[in-house]
């Protein structure tokens, strides 16, 4: 299951490209989803990662959303 998350600190974005970009620079989204125990949680692309958490991006004022972003995968050490 992805985690839904929105932009974080009252960024909004006009293209799913636009918001995938700066989920890609690493910059803060918050946890949308109801009943999940990271709601309201800031996370980002690093944090995901380590947590193997896909996301799903909110944008155009929360009307649009991606398709889910896998996590990178880790790598064997």
């Amino acid at each position: 299951m992805a985690l839904t998350v929105t932009p974080a600190y009252g960024r909004d974005y006009k293209s799913a490209k636009a918001a995938i970009v700066d989920w890609q620079a690493g910059n803060d989204f918050v946890i949308c989803c109801f009943g999940h125990p990271g709601d309201g949680r800031y996370i980002n692309k690093t944090q995901a990662d380590e947590e193997g958490t896909s996301v799903r991006i909110r944008y155009k004022k929360l009307t649009q959303i991606t398709e889910a972003l896998a996590p990178k995968p880790k790598e064997n050490s």
